[in-house]
């Protein structure tokens, strides 16, 4: 297959992205009535400061989606053709992405419970099936330079294995952190939505 498909495969999961990423702010509610004009100590006290945790839980997953995007788009400048396996793969991944505002939603309810681990061990076992989804999909297509361009720059190709090989096992340490302690937890999986942003380390 050609250029022409990879495009399409693209464009698909550049919706599916757009639609998971818009559907986190629907996890922020607590409005108050445009009926009532609250004081601003009345709207901050009541209206925005109860809301922080969910601002959180927004923020770090739309980090973690927002980073994913610009790691499914990095990954693409490489893949340049397409099969079957790379279909259900990236599909795989797209099932992970929309499935994230759950989570997300659970996660911003109980996050001012950290007694509570559930609603962060759901939230961090989503990251570690968004992590080995994506270490799947580049695996395969880059195995023996199955679905690459010839033209791919060998160095960066290893530095995006590098860096993709340990995502799985990081999220596992979030995790982890959830049963021990859940902000910790929420601000690692945060910190690695930035370790991720960055494009991986070339070795010279």
């Amino acid at each position: 297959m050609d250029d022409k498909e990879t495009g399409r495969v693209e464009a698909f999961s550049d919706g599916v992205f757009a639609v998971a990423i818009t559907l986190l702010v629907l996890n922020i509610r607590g409005l108050p009535d445009p009926q009532k004009v609250l004081s601003d100590s009345d709207l901050l006290k009541n209206i925005l400061l109860p809301q922080l945790p969910t601002f959180l839980a927004f923020i770090t997953s739309f980090a973690t989606i927002g980073v994913m995007w610009m790691n499914h788009h990095r990954l693409f400048t490489h893949i340049k053709r397409v099969d079957t396996n790379l279909f259900v793969l990236n599909l795989l991944l797209l099932l992970v992405i929309v499935f994230i505002p759950f989570p997300t939603a659970l996660l911003a309810s109980y996050i001012i419970h950290p007694e509570n681990h559930y609603a962060a061990l759901l939230y961090s076992a989503t990251n570690i099936m968004l992590a080995v989804s994506f270490y799947l999909l580049w695996s395969y297509a880059s195995h023996d330079n199955r679905l690459l361009d010839e033209k791919s720059d060998k160095k960066s190709v290893d530095a995006i294995t590098n860096q993709y090989r340990y995502g799985p096992l990081f999220y596992v340490i979030t995790f982890i952190l959830s049963i021990i302690y859940v902000p910790a937890s929420v601000g690692a999986a945060l910190i690695l939505a930035v370790f991720f942003a960055l494009p991986g380390r070339r070795a010279d």
